[in-house]
């Protein structure tokens, strides 16, 4: 018991005569917000550069995304001639070449990101992204700039080609609608294509999937053919979706007799309202592990 008692003794001198704990360090300052809007801007650029890297080396995006709708324009324009469609009766070339960007915009910001999205959660390279220090929003930021971009140049390579080999011409008012148009279908269809991405359990089944989706609302929203000639419920059922007002806009745009911006505020805002639609499902149900994990 003595020695318990001397012990016990011992400790308590020791921690009376230990010095003070320090005072907590001061609390770093907080970067201006000019500092911290830059480091994101990077963020989200170096991550879209990382994206677009990705789709160049995919061959299969690559054919799908630029080489498709460029395909589609020659052979449209080969087999039913270059004379005069729709209710406007404007040269062919003229009505192919805005459906076929609406159909460059659509492929790069829905189709291949559900295909790729999709083979990448299965894979669990979402996963390990998530895992890094990179913020979750920048990763999906990275991905509908990449998106965007990519259908920006396509519509410029079907532009190029309408313009010189077909004789478009393109309004230098409208371009403005075209841009905007673009822009805001391409973050609609992002948004829905995360969206979708949560019904998908497989890779294996994302295209087919897309394929019967997509296939239907091409035809009769206008992509390939005129829509007038379609009767009046599958007209109805074409407006409900997002495709036909993305390619109206253009058509818009496209139309040498339009007038002012050409920009058609009341598709801009279905398509608005479908972003928000897809990204409110994003956001509910989206996980970064595969499906057999999550489940």
């Amino acid at each position: 018991m003595l020695l318990l008692y001397r012990l016990y003794k011992r400790l308590r001198q020791r921690r009376s005569s230990a010095p003070a704990t320090q005072a907590p360090a001061p609390a770093r300052a907080k970067a201006p917000a000019a500092g911290r809007t830059a480091r994101a801007l990077g963020l989200v650029s170096h991550q879209a550069r990382f994206e677009l890297l990705g789709f160049v080396r995919n061959r299969q995006a690559r054919f799908f995304t630029v080489a498709l709708p460029v395909i589609f324009l020659v052979v449209f324009v080969g087999v039913f001639g270059n004379d005069t469609v729709g209710p406007e009766h404007v040269k062919a070339s003229i009505y192919y070449v805005p459906g076929l960007s609406a159909l460059a915009v659509i492929a790069a910001s829905f189709v291949n990101l559900v295909i790729s999205v999709t083979a990448q959660r299965e894979l669990g390279i979402l996963k390990r992204r998530r895992a890094t220090p990179v913020p979750a929003w920048v990763l999906i930021a990275g991905r509908t700039l990449a998106s965007v971009v990519v259908g920006l140049a396509v519509m410029t390579v079907l532009l190029a080609i309408g313009r010189f080999a077909y004789g478009v011409h393109l309004p230098g008012s409208t371009i403005p609608g075209i841009l905007l148009t673009a822009v805001v279908g391409s973050i609609a269809f992002c948004c829905l294509g995360y969206a979708l991405c949560t019904a998908i359990r497989s890779a294996d089944s994302a295209q087919p999937m897309l394929q019967a989706v997509m296939l239907p609302l091409y035809f009769i929203s206008g992509v390939f053919i005129p829509s007038v000639g379609l009767p009046d419920w599958l007209q109805q059922v074409a407006g409900v979706f997002p495709v036909q007002h993305l390619v109206d806009g253009l058509h818009h745009a496209f139309d040498p007799a339009a007038g002012g911006s050409g920009i058609v505020w009341s598709d801009l805002g279905i398509l608005a309202l479908w972003a928000a639609v897809g990204l409110a499902v994003a956001l509910r149900r989206f996980t970064w592990t595969p499906a057999a994990a999550a489940a």
